[in-house]
């Protein structure tokens, strides 16, 4: 006992270095704000008879106007003529927009006017349209000059560009609505993977490390995807190589969608042994997608298609997974369901060739990207759960009495360390009573260790009734229990180890069991300031619970009383 109070007043004294520490990184950042603020204060200081902060400055540098080059316009297979009106245009501007060419560029022209503009570089279109390229032209009244728009034939046959035609107003505020789409998906993802970050520092699971490398995956691939890879300017090296870009990103992001929605929708709850077919799929999407810078054109379509149809059996074989794990009652597999919802819309709807999504396209697939990650940040979440509640049932297992439900000798004296802490700074009063339960090991002998069993529940229980808190009441070992009275005078402990006393000599009556006499002799001492440390408290505790039994058992014995003669002298 009293090896195990020196080892608990060290992890008291280790408590109190942890706390310097808090308190000298404290000082740091209060001098650090001290340097900054009087720095920031002058920095912010608006200049005398100034109520306007003028940023920049003149320029004469002129808008950038790009000429179509003649190797561009050669690789222009599409081309679409929009007609006048029946009575020719009116007069009115006329807004141009162009969405859904992922590669090569867009050129516009009416008259001698042209634009030719790239999606993956902000710099060359107008500016005035960021989702898409645009342009605004002002026909002559009655004029029947069409508008014409050429582009490169896309990769796959499915993915048409859009047209939007008219007022400029409307058109333009289409096209920022699309981009901020763009935008906040990205941000989202990119929270999300800030998210994961923090969760990692915290419980330290690489899961979470591993979503913040899927996060950073698809905002490369939505980044490329949506063209604010070029916005406001390249900071991807996309140049002319968008379709290899898309190909080789989407190749990776599936790398990382199917396997972790197979794990959502429970595949590696109901077939452990998966776990070799989930690498191979991912490894194998992963060469795929390192192989892409060598190929043509045409090996670059076959890839892009026999992706879209990885993608679509994926979602099947992983809808079917999820149903199966559903209806078995695995809970968690509502979440694989629900990433799963999106893609299922878009497949259907690409089946049965909808407007809504050809128009649409690129704003659908960010938008069941960034709820894929969602609702893989809600598993994670989950998963954590699940960690913090493992790690709080182990510690309550290894700071709980099996037999009692009362916290243990390690759980006890180290809530006895917090309380003498608290008393100590607070100045307030700390009692303890040392409880030994007489002759136990002859009940033990006479009736049983199942009775002496039942004795020891009996007197757990009566001990809990009367303490404030249920866990100031410890399980020493054996037949040995102590109760930490904080807040308790002299006076008032010894009146409340005395009802202590009482309730365990009530639990004979209680268990009824014929012959059976159970009383307890309790040793009391009250906390010292300055002159007892953990160890010395309950080595006094337990010498005054000593001559409790001495004096003739069932009794409390204060520590402040003078021992007799022949007792030793305990400092």
């Amino acid at each position: 006992m009293r090896a195990g109070a020196r080892q608990q007043g060290g992890g008291v004294r280790r408590r109190h270095g942890g706390s310097g520490g808090t308190v000298a990184a404290a000082r740091w950042l209060a001098w650090l704000l001290c340097l900054l603020l009087p720095a920031t204060a002058l920095a912010g200081t608006a200049q005398p008879g100034r109520d306007v902060l003028l940023l920049g400055a003149a320029t004469d540098e002129q808008t950038p106007q790009r000429a179509c080059m003649p190797d561009v316009l050669a690789r222009h297979q599409q081309v679409l003529a929009v007609a006048a009106p029946a009575e020719g245009w009116s007069g009115a501007p006329q807004a141009v927009d162009v969405f859904g060419v992922l590669t090569g560029e867009v050129r516009i022209s009416h008259g001698d006017r042209e634009i030719c503009g790239n999606m993956h570089d902000a710099r060359t279109r107008d500016s005035r349209f960021r989702a898409g390229v645009g342009m605004v032209v002002v026909p002559e009244a009655g004029e029947r000059e069409p508008i014409v728009v050429s582009w490169t034939t896309p990769l796959k046959p499915g993915w048409i560009p859009t047209v939007r035609l008219g007022a400029p107003s409307p058109v333009q505020q289409n096209d920022t609505a699309r981009l901020l789409v763009r935008a906040a998906c990205i941000a989202v993802v990119i929270a999300l993977g800030l998210s994961a970050l923090m969760g990692y520092v915290t419980a330290k699971d690489r899961s979470f490390l591993i979503y913040v490398a899927v996060c950073l995956v698809f905002v490369l691939w939505q980044a490329v995807l949506g063209g604010l890879s070029g916005y406001p300017e390249p900071w991807l090296p996309v140049h002319d190589r968008a379709a290899w870009w898309l190909v080789a990103l989407s190749a990776f992001a599936q790398a990382v969608l199917l396997p972790v929605l197979w794990r959502l929708n429970g595949g590696d709850r109901l077939w452990p042994g998966s776990r070799a077919g989930q690498q191979a799929v991912l490894w194998g999407l992963v060469a795929a997608g390192l192989c892409v810078p060598w190929m043509g054109l045409a090996a670059l379509a076959w890839t892009a298609s026999a992706l879209e149809h990885v993608h679509v059996f994926g979602c099947v074989v992983c809808l079917g997974v999820g149903l199966w794990a559903l209806w078995r009652r695995d809970g968690y597999a509502l979440a694989g369901l629900l990433a799963l919802a999106p893609w299922w819309i878009m497949i259907i709807a690409d089946a049965l060739e909808v407007r809504w999504l050809t128009a649409y396209r690129i704003e659908a697939l960010q938008l069941s990207a960034t709820w894929f990650l969602m609702m893989s940040a809600y598993a994670l979440n989950l998963r954590l759960g699940r960690l913090r509640q493992q790690r709080d049932e182990m510690r309550q297992l290894a700071d709980t009495d099996g037999l009692t439900g009362l916290p243990n000798r390690r759980a006890g004296l180290r809530l006895l360390a917090r309380h003498m802490e608290r008393a100590t700074l607070e100045h307030q009063p700390l009692a303890i009573g040392f409880l030994d339960i007489d002759l136990f090991k002859d009940i033990n002998d006479q009736f049983g260790h199942e009775v002496g069993d039942q004795v020891l529940v009996a007197v757990a229980r009566g001990l809990r009734g009367s303490v404030r808190s249920q866990d100031d009441v410890i399980r020493m070992g054996g037949e040995e229990f102590l109760v930490l009275l904080p807040g308790a005078g002299h006076a008032a402990a010894l009146a409340r180890l005395e009802n202590v006393r009482q309730q365990v000599a009530s639990v004979s009556a209680v268990l009824g069991i014929a012959g059976l006499a159970v009383t307890a002799s309790i040793g009391a001492a009250v906390l010292r300031p300055g002159r007892d440390d953990l160890a010395g408290l309950l080595r006094r505790a337990d010498h005054a619970m000593y001559r409790a039994k001495r004096a003739g058992r069932n009794q409390v014995c204060d520590a402040e009383q003078p021992a007799p003669a022949d007792d030793p002298v305990v400092v």
